[in-house]
């Protein structure tokens, strides 16, 4: 944990950069959270992005970042374990170790496509711990995959309704979610609204 304080398909590619814009309507409407308070805490999944760092404290808030999906892959979270039960994953002990946030609670969350990564029993877990550290009407915004691709990709903020998108490496998914199945992920929150896209993402946008 660190601290500091359009086309069919929605993408087109920035040969500057190397990176992808997508037009994102779940981050158009966090973005607009963001601009309405003041002296926010935003918690950040992905690698660390200057670019995200500068966008948030530029706004006044302070960021938290956090990556999962890269340290899941680690062998020793599974060893002597039988891969194929519900108790694969020492789900404990990887938050304790990947997630250290103290007391801190959290008015946005930008889960981007993390979850889709996770092995389910620390997917889980890991939403009932946001919950937990989400400020009443806290935000939460993630996509979900449609179907079964490889590649992970670095969600850079915008100043509009659009993201920079940047691989990262050729991880496959370890699940897709139904919009049902994804309500069902959600159901301890308050509430969930979704927003179609052309591409083989689905966006969510959750209160707490």
């Amino acid at each position: 944990m660190k601290f500091f304080g359009k086309g069919e398909d929605q993408k087109e590619k920035n040969s500057d950069t190397g990176r992808m814009t997508r037009h994102s309507s779940g981050w158009e409407h966090a973005l607009k959270f963001l601009k309405s308070g003041e002296n926010l805490r935003i918690l950040d999944f992905g690698h660390t992005s200057p670019a995200n760092i500068n966008f948030v404290t530029g706004l006044g808030h302070s960021i938290y970042m956090a990556d999962l999906v890269e340290p899941s892959r680690d062998s020793r979270w599974k060893e002597q374990i039988d891969l194929f039960t519900e108790d694969a994953f020492d789900v404990k002990a990887f938050l304790e170790e990947n997630l250290r946030i103290a007391d801190r609670h959290f008015d946005l969350v930008l889960l981007w496509d993390t979850i889709d990564y996770l092995p389910q029993p620390l997917a889980n877990a890991l939403l009932a711990r946001l919950h937990d550290i989400m400020t009443p009407d806290a935000k939460l915004l993630a996509l979900f995959h449609i179907k079964h691709e490889t590649g992970a990709y670095r969600y850079h903020m915008r100043q509009d309704a659009q993201v920079d998108m940047q691989l990262i490496g050729e991880y496959s998914l370890n699940s897709t979610y139904t919009a049902r199945q994804i309500e069902e992920l959600f159901s301890h929150f308050s509430g969930t609204r979704f927003f179609l896209a052309k591409d083989n993402l689905r966006e969510v946008l959750v209160t707490r």
